[in-house]
């Protein structure tokens, strides 16, 4: 099968082309030079294009598209969410049609569901929230009701969702997190009692792999980790591989989450670029238990993670 991979310069998007450039030829979106030489490195053809221009001309003769491209940084404006989470999946949808590619695996997100509650063990009737609260989770939402609404006959149009992604090359979570510990702001929320799935990028490769071949055209599928644990089990697991402790100091989550909507407010009052101290999205996140059931894509798309969470923190020291 010849697959054209957005996002392959990125943690995820490496991580799918090196799963899938064994069997598949993989063809991969590269805005620029570095990125050309990290996608022919993990195993693609590196395709000069970027999301504002893709065309059918950049996806000839493919008969997938896997997207992982996003815009997933803590702090931007609606702009730049819009921009890299809605226009550019639609964008990306319009080429793989007119290039008569006749599958979309979109990566999407249970953040797309998320609201500032806990979310537990929820599986893929849960609705998109009435209203959002947050402009990653607002854009990756759309993003994913566009990518349904694109499902026709011959053109199947999918989600894998993954919870809180991680392993080798991260260059989100866990750098977040030994910053924090080594410049002393690390604090928990609540003790670090919130219980999360988790999700190995070589288990959410995996679940790529098998959705260009399985599952039905308009549907989503949680993938994630065997079981759940606290987020404070499973960061201090991460932060040893590194040598790093992380410390005791907690915060109450009904103190946090509004200190950080009221910074929130007022950077964007004031204008100021970079991001605050705190976000009202990550403290939500790191206060509420998000846990996630993967009955569906188990039974649909023959999912099971080929690594378990106790290898995947061995693997990283």
């Amino acid at each position: 099968m010849k697959v054209f991979v957005t996002g392959g310069s990125g943690f995820v998007g490496g991580h799918v082309i090196e799963a899938l450039a064994p069997a598949h030829e993989v063809r991969a979106m590269a805005r620029s030079a570095p990125s050309a030489e990290a996608v022919s490195r993990y195993g693609a053809t590196a395709v000069r294009a970027d999301l504002d221009a893709v065309g059918p001309e950049h996806l000839a003769g493919c008969d997938a598209v896997v997207h992982c491209a996003a815009y997933v940084e803590e702090w931007g404006t609606r702009e730049q969410f819009w921009k890299g989470n809605v226009e550019g999946t639609t964008r990306m949808l319009d080429a793989a049609r007119r290039a008569g590619v006749r599958r979309f695996v979109h990566i999407g997100t249970e953040a797309a569901l998320f609201d500032g509650h806990d979310l537990v063990d929820i599986d893929e009737r849960h609705p998109y929230p009435a209203v959002q609260k947050y402009l990653y989770s607002e854009t990756k939402a759309e993003a994913e009701r566009r990518v349904f609404a694109a499902n026709a006959e011959g053109f199947a149009t999918l989600s894998v969702r993954p919870r809180f992604v991680w392993g080798p090359r991260d260059t989100s979570v866990l750098p977040a997190v030994l910053r924090m510990a080594r410049e002393g702001a690390w604090v928990w929320l609540d003790g670090g009692r919130a219980r999360t799935s988790t999700t190995h990028v070589l288990n959410l490769a995996r679940a790529v792999e098998l959705a260009l071949t399985a599952g039905e055209g308009g549907e989503a599928y949680f993938v994630a980790d065997e079981g759940t644990r606290t987020l404070r089990e499973f960061l201090t697991a991460m932060a040893r591989t590194q040598g790093v402790e992380l410390p005791e100091r907690s915060m109450p989550g009904a103190v946090a989450r509004p200190m950080a909507s009221a910074l929130e407010a007022a950077w964007r009052a004031l204008e100021i670029k970079r991001p605050p101290p705190m976000t009202a999205f990550a403290i939500a996140m790191m206060s509420r238990e998000v846990t996630v059931n993967t009955a569906k894509a188990r039974r649909a798309l023959g999912y099971a993670p080929v690594i378990d969470v106790a290898a995947g923190i061995a693997a990283l020291g």
